[in-house]
């Protein structure tokens, strides 16, 4: 039962940050609209993949050594922003999207499978804050004597969180009417995701290690 009441309780608080905007959702927004919702599900599956790389090394202690670690947090820290500001230069140079198949999925770009579960893995896992809010949140869950199959479970939830939420959000981006509405606009989106993803990077990039 406390193992019920504590999944529960996880979901509640892990899922208040996963709505929350931040890398992640310009990730997801951008990839949905430019390349249709295929390629905003295998986004949001690298966000998941990248989820469960935290769990498993803050269950295993290693976020603790992260956080106190200076060297270790700057330069996952500037990695993370280097890719930040990059995806967003990326994003402002671009021309939006313009052509469509009558079905409503992009007809001349569009990026693999494994390169949208990429840019979702790679942004969420280069990420020092999602490795403190880790730590932060499983410090109240998980025990030195917990059994590995509960580290299973709450991973299970936070996983399984993430790939829900960033495929609904790709469905409804996606829909016709939704999706050619921002379309009609999609170079400005564009700037608006670069922006935000440069801003992002810059504020990753200030961010001071934990004391």
């Amino acid at each position: 039962m406390d193992i019920l009441v504590n999944a529960l309780i996880l979901a509640g608080v892990f899922g208040i940050a996963v709505v929350s905007p931040g890398p992640d959702l310009v990730m997801a927004v951008r990839n949905s609209l430019s390349y249709g919702r295929l390629i905003g599900f295998w986004t949001a599956l690298g966000f998941g993949l990248s989820i469960v790389i935290h769990v498993t090394y803050t269950s295993l202690g290693l976020a603790v050594l992260i956080s106190q670690s200076v060297i270790a947090f700057t330069l996952i820290k500037a990695i993370g922003a280097c890719y930040l500001i990059y995806m967003g230069i990326k994003a402002l140079r671009s021309n939006g999207m313009k052509t469509l198949h009558v079905n409503g999925q992009p007809s001349k770009q569009s990026i693999s499978a494994f390169k949208a579960l990429t840019q979702g893995f790679i942004t969420n896992l280069l990420n020092p804050k999602a490795t403190l809010f880790f730590l932060a949140l499983f410090s109240q869950f998980i025990r030195p004597e917990d059994p590995a199959w509960i580290y299973i479970v709450y991973g299970s939830v936070c996983f399984s969180l993430v790939v829900i939420w960033f495929s609904l959000v790709s469905i409804f981006l996606t829909v016709p009417s939704v999706r050619n509405k921002f379309l009609m606009i999609s170079k400005w989106v564009d700037r608006v995701c670069g922006t935000l993803f440069i801003a992002l990077g810059v504020k990753l990039a200030i961010t001071e290690a934990p004391n």
